[in-house]
């Protein structure tokens, strides 16, 4: 059959017009921001900034300063219709300095994120905040989007960190802690007077009036042999700078006491750490690390994990925020914890 050239033209532009149609209606409807270019970026609102310190957002902050591509953090609150991320910091929600914007309508497809920090215990009653968020931020390592307080990265040939050699070096206490806030009820302030009963525990911070400035903390930590990270509540995956940063980056062997061995085993260095719980008392815990810091092979070798790995750190809230974007395309499109406490306390 011979096909007339003005109909099969006419046939085509219908059926390029009509998928240009659709997609078209697709991107306006899109939850998503589109950069012209047809890449899709995601647009974050922080809907207002945790503990009331605030941080430049000029420029594209997450591609210049931490390579997520595709991401825009804003904390305008006139974007909120055009955000496909709205984040709340619970800190503020309890102390009613803030509340969520449910007298607005809520575009479809956005999400919203609850995002703590800390321990159940300290977050207050989120009985009100049912069937609220979609998703939770969170040191918890089943957080939709994870923000530890730190974690290991790979070390380049060549790097600047140090292995087992001069582990032991310029080391003048056996162990030693800096606590702020001291609560005799604490199971950590148990295990002190019991360990200090056994070996000296040389004690810094607040609480004996020798508080350490930040530039001191490190330095006067390397003079130790062992630290006590020891955490300030017990629970799940609950382990923050005491371990990554006062005993990893301050150059002792950190003696933990948190969560469970476990949970320690999942983040941490093998054979980087000591458990309290490893032992049948704190005086055998006492006697374990007079021992080990005189055998210095035995010391040395909590420091291996140095020769391939470091510590990195997290502590500016433009950076855990965008952890959402390189998480996004992995992210529950239809989630609602309908009983966050539930899942906090879990």
């Amino acid at each position: 059959m011979r096909r007339h050239p003005f109909l099969y033209v006419l046939l085509t532009s219908s059926v390029i017009f009509a998928v240009g149609w659709q997609w078209g209606f697709q991107t306006l409807t899109s939850p998503f921001t589109s950069t012209g270019h047809g890449v899709i970026t995601v647009t974050v609102l922080l809907w207002y900034w945790p503990f009331g310190s605030s941080y430049n957002l000029t420029g594209d902050v997450c591609w210049d300063r931490y390579g997520v591509p595709h991401c825009r953090l804003v904390d305008q609150r006139s974007l909120y219709p055009t955000a496909d991320v709205v984040v709340f910091h619970n800190r503020e929600l309890q102390e009613r300095r803030q509340k969520l914007p449910h007298d607005l309508p809520r575009p479809r497809g956005q999400r919203w994120v609850w995002m703590s920090l800390e321990s159940p215990e300290h977050n207050g009653d989120l009985g009100p905040y049912a069937s609220a968020f979609n998703l939770t931020m969170s040191y918890r390592r089943d957080a939709d989007i994870k923000i530890p307080y730190g974690e290991l990265v790979s070390t380049e040939p060549g790097g600047e960190e140090r292995g087992a050699e001069g582990a032991a070096v310029n080391k003048s206490n056996l162990v030693c802690w800096v606590v702020r806030n001291y609560r005799s009820r604490h199971r950590r302030s148990q295990v002190y007077r019991e360990l200090n009963a056994v070996v000296p525990v040389r004690v810094y911070g607040r609480w004996k009036g020798e508080p350490l400035s930040s530039q001191a903390l490190l330095p006067t930590i390397s003079r130790c042999y062992f630290y006590m990270a020891f955490e300030n509540s017990i629970s799940r995956d609950y382990i923050t700078e005491k371990l990554w940063r006062n005993a990893y980056q301050g150059g002792a062997v950190p003696v933990v006491l948190g969560p469970s061995l476990e949970d320690y085993r999942a983040v941490a260095p093998p054979n980087s750490f000591i458990h309290v719980d490893e032992f049948a008392s704190i005086e055998d815990l006492g006697n374990h690390l007079k021992r080990l810091a005189g055998d210095k092979k035995s010391y040395a070798a909590y420091f291996a994990w140095k020769q391939n790995w470091k510590v990195k750190l997290y502590t500016d809230w433009r950076e855990r925020l965008c952890r959402i974007c390189s998480q996004y395309d992995t992210l529950p499109q239809h989630q609602v914890y309908t009983d966050l406490e539930a899942w906090v306390n879990g």
